[in-house]
């Protein structure tokens, strides 16, 4: 084999297997909660907590009513 493929080969390794020896998932830093007092669009119930700023015009939604509207997810 000439030295260009195993180049090509060796840099291939390196990026296929970069997400395993990298350990940046340790360092996960949680998103910050947005305290207010909403409630939930489609139950009612009291929601005091958001990790995003809402918007007035869009709905909010508590848990349970998120994870019945939201998409399924893919499974493997």
């Amino acid at each position: 084999m000439s030295k260009v493929v195993l180049l090509v080969k060796k840099l291939y390794a390196k990026m296929v297997f970069k997400k395993f020896d990298d350990d940046s998932r340790g360092n996960f830093v949680p998103r910050p909660m947005i305290k207010g007092d909403w409630k939930c669009s489609e139950c009612g119930v009291a929601i005091t907590e958001l990790p995003f700023e809402p918007a007035p015009d869009r709905p909010i939604y508590c848990k349970e009513c998120w994870a019945k509207k939201r998409p399924p997810r893919f499974s493997r």
